[in-house]
């Protein structure tokens, strides 16, 4: 966010103080500043939990080492979100928070199996799955147990097994950045986008660069032409998507006025009871 707003206290600092109507008033603010200047979705909270130490990227995003305190804030800060009619899309599944490797820079390797997963990892995915949320964002992280083949973000096995069918989740899927250095250091980005969406994902998500964003797209085309993307499939993921813009009765208004002193008053406030 813009310097003009106060700055608002990590997952960690929210975790260390573990209130839930503390972490869904947070998820309000985080949805009015994005209202704020006409954005409509907010990739968070992050659900993973931090059970590496040596975790060089989750770190503070991360509300704690404990799945159920991760659960229980991530569920009220994504509802907080939600309340604002901002999208909350929660990440980075299957859990990134027991990777060495940052996935900007690598891909990271994951050695735990699905019995690890469900004990740990996918409690807060799945908890918020019954919560409600409307898109769930898929790591470039590779776990060789269960895939050995594919990275999370084009793993049949976990997008369609896992995510779709054990955990039923019906909403959106989209991918993390393909422009990370997971993905652009070790496969080509046309070729992970098409396997991307044949495994189950909806939206991918191409953060950098025309070059890689116009590529992505020739990829895809050229899969459906050839028969490799189905259209029923390009369709249901499109529907998909439409289905979640009505719900939200999604807008492409211009904003006027961003009011920043409103805001800051709101988080000042909050601050003044909660980080004593």
């Amino acid at each position: 966010m813009p310097t003009e707003f106060v700055k608002l206290p990590t997952n960690k600092a929210i975790g260390q103080v573990n209130n839930s109507t503390f972490s869904y008033e947070i998820g309000g603010i985080l949805g009015q500043q994005l209202k704020a200047f006409g954005l409509n979705v907010d990739f968070a909270p992050v659900l993973d939990i931090n059970s590496n130490p040596k975790n060089p990227i989750i770190g503070d995003r991360s509300f704690g080492t404990n799945a159920t305190i991760v659960s229980k804030l991530g569920i009220q800060t994504m509802k907080g979100i939600q309340a604002q009619n901002v999208l909350s899309g929660v990440k980075h599944f299957p859990g990134h928070g027991d990777t060495s490797i940052d996935s900007h820079v690598g891909l990271p390797v994951v050695y735990n199996d699905m019995k690890r997963l469900n004990s740990l990892e996918l409690i807060p995915f799945s908890e918020a799955i019954k919560s409600g949320t409307d898109m769930v964002m898929v790591a470039h992280i590779l776990l060789p147990k269960i895939d050995s083949n594919n990275p999370a973000s084009f793993s049949k096995t976990l997008i369609t097994d896992v995510l779709r069918n054990n955990l039923n989740f019906k909403g959106v899927i989209i991918t993390d950045d393909m422009t990370m250095g997971a993905i652009v250091k070790n496969y080509d980005i046309g070729e992970a986008t098409v396997k991307s969406l044949n495994a189950g994902t909806d939206i991918i998500l191409v953060c950098h660069d025309f070059v890689k964003e116009t590529a992505v797209l020739k990829a895809i085309k050229i899969a459906v032409v050839k028969g490799t993307i189905s259209q029923q499939s390009l369709d249901e993921k499109v529907y998909r998507i439409l289905k979640l813009k009505k719900k939200y009765n999604l807008k492409d208004d211009t904003i006027s006025f961003v009011d920043a002193k409103d805001i800051n008053n709101k988080i000042t406030n909050l601050l003044k009871i909660y980080m004593k």
